[in-house]
């Protein structure tokens, strides 16, 4: 078991954006269908694996482009500490002042390794100024506890 660490910024209207966050359904949509069905579907499946949003559901980071990956770590707490790492470096551009407070990130981050280290995944999601959005995720591989069948998108040290 293993840890990928992601980290997307961008406008929150682009975040927001649930159609590129989702991926397509196991099964195409049946001949005959809406056209809109049709081409929903055409391009989730072209443009979810590719996309750089983050995924509604934080293990198909898993399927995104190995370039997404911002860092692997065989422990959970390197894991969580890059994670710490990123909130203090976004810190003060979080839109809310509560969030700023670095004894409540180091809850966050404390959290974030517990869970990586029981075989979760963590996900967290800022407001920035502008209005901008941090997303910062770090994923369990080999296997996901969610999604086992997810294949590992690099080479590691395993």
């Amino acid at each position: 078991m293993h840890h990928h660490g992601y980290l997307w910024t961008g406008p929150k209207e682009r975040f927001d954006n649930e159609a590129l966050r989702r991926p397509p359904h196991p099964d195409p949509p049946p001949a005959g269908s809406k056209p809109e069905l049709i081409q929903r579907y055409r391009e989730a499946a072209l443009e979810f694996p590719t996309s750089d949003l983050p995924p509604l559901e934080t293990a198909y980071w898993l399927i995104k482009p190995p370039s997404a990956v911002r860092g692997t770590w065989d422990e959970a707490k390197e894991a969580a500490s890059w994670l710490g790492e990123r909130l203090a470096e976004y810190a003060s551009r979080f839109a809310s002042e509560r969030y700023r407070d670095t004894t409540g990130l180091a809850r966050i981050v404390h959290a974030a390794a517990e869970e990586l280290h029981s075989g979760a995944d963590v996900s967290y999601g800022f407001y920035l100024e502008r209005p901008c959005y941090l997303s910062l995720a770090v994923v369990t591989c080999s296997p996901n506890r969610y999604h086992a069948a997810l294949g590992c998108p690099i080479a590691t040290s395993n």
